[in-house]
């Protein structure tokens, strides 16, 4: 099913909901088929049992209103921090806390083992902390020398 033949609003509730052919509103929950590489092109709008209702191939084609009300309920769901700086490491064995600046601030967290530093690319890497909370590395090589000898004792 094609976005333009449908109508997204909000309830009363402030869900996002899609109205179909058949003129029964339902709610729909975006997801991102790639949140990292690219966050903009292929997004699901799916019901509440997962199903797929619709597919949109590129955000950026969407009409301004429904744009915004798609990217506004995908930053309400998303929450995943670049990393900016690593300050410290409390130690080179796991479990270990680690310091660092992000574009959302200074934070602390607990990394529980080397296996919980996943390599997307060359220079792309994903940090998840003992929280189940997901850190980016959009690019390591923009990463200071202290942060970048930091993260080497752990790849």
């Amino acid at each position: 099913m094609n976005l333009f033949d449908c109508k997204l609003s909000r309830n009363v509730f402030g869900k996002l909901t899609i109205m179909t052919q058949n003129q029964i509103p339902e709610e729909v929950v975006p997801v991102r088929a790639f949140p990292i590489t690219a966050a903009g092109e292929g997004i699901a709008l799916v019901d509440n049992q997962g199903h797929e209702v619709v597919w949109i191939d590129n955000l950026a084609e969407l009409p301004a209103t429904e744009r915004i009300l798609i990217e506004q309920e995908l930053v309400s769901r998303e929450f995943m921090p670049e990393i900016k700086c690593i300050d410290s490491v409390s130690s080179f064995a796991t479990p270990s806390t680690w310091q660092v600046q992000t574009d959302r601030g200074e934070t602390c967290f607990i990394l529980k083992g080397e296996e919980d530093i996943r390599r997307l690319s060359p220079t792309t890497l994903l940090i998840t902390d003992s929280c189940g909370i997901h850190f980016l590395i959009r690019d390591r090589s923009a990463l200071d020398r202290h942060s970048n000898k930091l993260l080497d004792r752990f790849l």
